[in-house]
């Protein structure tokens, strides 16, 4: 079965809205709303997901998708990452719960509500342009500064946001991080 990623993600947006789960969709996804589109084989979206809420998101989403609650409450207690895999296209989500550091809760605190193509009646929250570069930046560097896909999508980013981008906040938190040098490039 053919199916549209954003249409996975509509499926896990609405139930984390219905659990009051606070979220951001980050990575390709979010790279292809704020720069140059591309295919990509999973999603990637933050989110604040309390112990008490576990079970019911297993429950709300169990039907249509597999996921662990082991696995999602291992990941809320280690602050890493668990997987949706919707059953009937095999398409993955994969769920980071927000970190506990200043970048990250900043990051997530700027997240802004977008529409995506194929889903007009529901709203997405979407890291920022500026967050989004940052990010992959720092996978980019993390993977040995190799992932032509992390570079490209920065480079989108700001081909089309341009002068729209905070490149105060760019500087600041790629200084802070350790990325000055790799933004510096990409600019």
């Amino acid at each position: 079965m053919t199916v549209n990623p954003t249409e996975v993600l509509d499926l896990v947006v609405k139930v984390l809205n219905t659990l009051d789960i606070p979220h951001m969709i980050c990575g390709s996804l979010a790279s292809s709303v704020h720069g140059l589109p591309r295919a990509t084989m999973d999603a990637d979206l933050v989110a604040e997901i309390k112990p008490k809420q576990a079970a019911a998101l297993v429950q709300a989403l169990e039907k249509e998708c597999y996921i662990d609650e082991d696995s999602v409450m291992e990941a809320i207690s280690n602050r890493s990452s668990f997987n949706i895999i919707h059953l009937a296209s095999s398409f993955k989500v994969d769920v980071f719960i927000l970190r506990d550091n200043p970048y990250s809760i900043n990051e997530f605190s700027r997240r802004t509500p977008q529409t995506v193509a194929g889903v007009p009646e529901t709203s997405f929250f979407v890291a920022t342009p500026e967050d989004v570069i940052l990010t992959k930046l720092r996978w980019y560097h993390q993977g040995g500064e190799t992932s032509e896909n992390q570079w490209s999508d920065v480079a989108g980013i700001i081909k089309v946001q341009g002068e729209r981008l905070d490149r105060k906040y760019l500087k600041h938190w790629a200084s802070e991080l350790g990325l000055a040098s790799l933004l510096e490039k990409a600019l």
